[in-house]
């Protein structure tokens, strides 16, 4: 008798131990959840914070928003060039053109500048375009094109616009090749083109010039080159403590991958691909003496990546360093945990509650947001649960 009970006594001690570790985990690694925080967006594809309380919005398939998030009041924003073309007149289900990216100049304090890339369209067809302009209240001023990845071409797809201020005050951005089949390539892919604006990273400076240093690629090729061999890359955010720059990009049949940008670097499509090709008789030429750099991470299934934050807040203390990761295909939403720049634990996060997401962001306090892609598109705060959740 003396023994059950004594067996009993340790089990008690050992339960309330357990539950007290538990309850310290929760505390270090609370659960998240998600509050709507700003709805009948459509079809957000970027989000840029003027303050905490204050941010600009870009709709694929509308406007740019100024937007209040504690009264919920916006307004659009006035002046945006005219040849802009979106997905609301188009009936294509490839159809990706729209507003893209906004970013601020990173003195945008002192002189007002906004970065905005979006589809244009001309008599011969549509292409990414870059754009600086000054913000003035609610109008846009003193526009000036800093990039156009012309040709022009009459598909609607893979027009990257992912953009970036690094930590070296220099602009990088996305531009997808616009191929949606590898069966329409030329002879040197496009992605592998040096003399093609398409289907690459550029670094340009502020003012749209080139830096000075950037990759040397050889003469007259296109000096605003900084990586290659991209297929359609939307997605590309700093880590702000290290410096990094990481991005996201679409594989054709699976072959989604996580990439560390790196100088000079190629990225390999459709030489090399961790997926399959949308046409299953494609045999891409033979490159000898290229070094090709493979992704940090891939995934076996389509989770079709956009944009992506490296998480630096402090409500989940346990995500420090975490990419935070959006996807279109299936409504995902990713953690990648890093040793370094080796991914060493990767998860979906909200599994029961998927919904389309295109971009996850943080504010200058920290707090983790989401953008989903939906015709009544919403920005969603990802927090930690109350206690009595």
């Amino acid at each position: 008798m003396k023994k059950s009970v004594l067996v009993v006594s340790l089990f008690l001690v050992l339960f309330q131990s357990c539950k007290k570790i538990d309850q310290k985990n929760q505390v270090f690694n609370p659960t998240p959840v998600k509050e709507i925080v700003l709805d009948s967006l459509r079809h957000p594809w970027s989000i840029s914070f003027l303050s905490e309380d204050e941010v600009l919005i870009t709709e694929k398939d509308g406007d740019l928003i100024k937007a209040n998030l504690k009264d919920k009041s916006r307004i659009k924003i006035k002046g945006f060039p005219s040849d802009l073309v979106d997905s609301i007149r188009v009936k294509d289900f490839r159809d990706n053109s729209g507003l893209f990216e906004v970013v601020q100049h990173p003195n945008f304090k002192s002189n007002q500048l906004i970065y905005i890339s979006y589809a244009a369209e001309n008599s011969n067809g549509t292409t990414t375009k870059i754009i600086r302009a000054k913000l003035n209240d609610d109008s846009l001023t003193n526009i000036e094109t800093i990039f156009v990845a012309d040709p022009y071409r009459f598909d609607l797809f893979h027009y990257g616009g992912g953009m970036v201020f690094g930590k070296d005050s220099k602009l990088y951005f996305t531009i997808g090749e616009r191929y949606y089949n590898e069966n329409e390539q030329p002879t040197l892919p496009i992605a592998q083109d040096l003399d093609d604006k398409r289907g690459k990273i550029h670094r340009l400076n502020d003012d749209g010039s080139i830096p000075t240093d950037n990759p040397d690629f050889g003469n007259e090729k296109i000096s605003s080159i900084y990586a290659t061999g991209i297929r359609a890359a939307q997605g590309i955010a700093l880590d702000t403590l290290t410096g990094m720059l990481w991005f996201s990009e679409h594989g054709s049949v699976q072959g989604d991958e996580l990439n560390l940008l790196q100088k000079g670097a190629n990225y390999g499509w459709p030489i090399k691909t961790t997926g399959k090709y949308r046409n299953s008789n494609y045999e891409p030429p033979i490159m000898e003496n290229v070094e090709f750099t493979a992704p940090q991470h891939y995934w076996l299934q389509t989770i079709a990546p956009t944009g992506l934050c490296i998480y630096r807040g402090s409500e989940f203390p346990a995500w420090q360093g975490d990419i935070i990761l959006a996807g279109l295909s299936r409504g995902s939403l990713w953690r990648i945990k890093l040793d370094g720049t080796t991914p060493i634990h990767v998860e979906e996060l909200f599994v029961n509650d998927r919904v389309r997401s295109r971009k996850v962001a943080q504010s200058p306090n920290g707090k983790l947001y989401m953008l989903t892609d939906e015709p009544n598109g919403k920005l969603i705060r990802i927090k930690p649960a109350a206690k009595d959740d």
